[in-house]
């Protein structure tokens, strides 16, 4: 089936804004043509791929299926044409996606010897969950992801580098909690409020597998977007706070609590898409993150 890229691009931006008319604004051509160029889409493809009402668009199914195939495409072209077009002055531009807590606590004395490095390549973050940084490679949105692991949402179409092990544990006041220096049981946390990151947090399955497979049921107490917040309840005494050992800089009033249970260790990995060439600066910054290159 032949049909003009053009097309597949008014739809790529109609589908992302659910708007003909942004979608207008952003390829500098009006309403109308945005209108019929979808049209023409749905009738040689033969599918509705939008419902249209007075107040919203939205998708339809084979709507939502024909985006998840091209917006990989349309930002994988995007992408050569920005590398092509690159002004040798200005440099290329090399886009990392990561977490907060791995941006804050981890990446930023390598993004700091990149800057050093190649002061002409421009630095683009894109932060989410570890899952959500996997859906951004995935659509070819950033070039290079730093995420935990494990994570369901890394793939064999995926080249999956670790750079770093470490620890979860557990954190709290001992002064509020009757807890002393003997290792206790998960079924004894259970009795303690659990300060934890939200479901969808690659962090949070991991601690409730390990319950599950303790036959325990979780059932935490407080659940946040941030470790920062959780580390800072934790200290005013609202709870234990599950946390990677990377991101505690000073415990200060908080202590770390032995459990009985071995918590494995985990990664942070860094991956990129398998079928697209890697550019030198992407090789490089992996590199360094490889080689511990601050």
């Amino acid at each position: 089936m032949d049909i003009n890229y053009e097309l597949y691009k008014v739809f790529y931006h109609v589908a992302k804004s659910l708007s003909f008319s942004d979608a207008a604004e952003s390829l500098f051509i009006s309403q109308s043509a945005v209108s019929q160029s979808i049209k023409s889409l749905e009738k040689r493809l033969n599918r509705q791929l939008f419902i249209r009402s007075t107040k919203k668009v939205s998708l339809t199914k084979e709507g939502e299926l024909l985006l998840k195939h091209i917006e990989p495409a349309i930002n994988l072209i995007t992408r050569g044409e920005n590398q092509l077009c690159a002004d040798p002055k200005r440099g290329i531009q090399l886009r990392i996606g990561s977490t907060d807590t791995i941006c804050r606590y981890y990446l930023v004395p390598y993004l700091n010897n990149f800057h050093l490095n190649h002061p002409n390549i421009h630095i683009k973050v894109s932060n989410g969950t570890s899952t959500q940084c996997a859906r951004m490679l995935e659509r070819n949105e950033v070039d290079v992801i730093v995420t935990n692991s494990p994570n369901s949402a890394l793939n064999d179409l995926m080249e999956i580098i670790p750079v770093k092990e470490f620890h979860d544990v557990f954190i709290g006041r001992k002064d509020i909690f009757p807890i002393t220096d003997n290792p206790i049981t998960f079924k004894e946390m259970q009795s303690y409020p659990i300060l934890m990151l939200e479901k969808r947090a690659t962090t949070s399955m991991f601690l409730h597998n390990l319950f599950l497979e303790n036959s325990l049921d979780l059932v935490p107490a407080i659940e946040l977007a941030s470790n920062d917040l959780l580390i800072d309840m934790a200290k005013i005494g609202l709870g234990i706070a599950f946390v990677p050992d990377f991101c505690i800089k000073d415990l200060g009033e908080l202590a770390i609590i032995k459990t009985e249970q071995e918590i494995p260790a985990r990664k942070l990995v860094a991956a990129y898409n398998l079928d697209i060439p890697l550019s030198d600066v992407g090789r490089y910054f992996i590199d360094s993150l490889r080689e511990g290159q601050i």
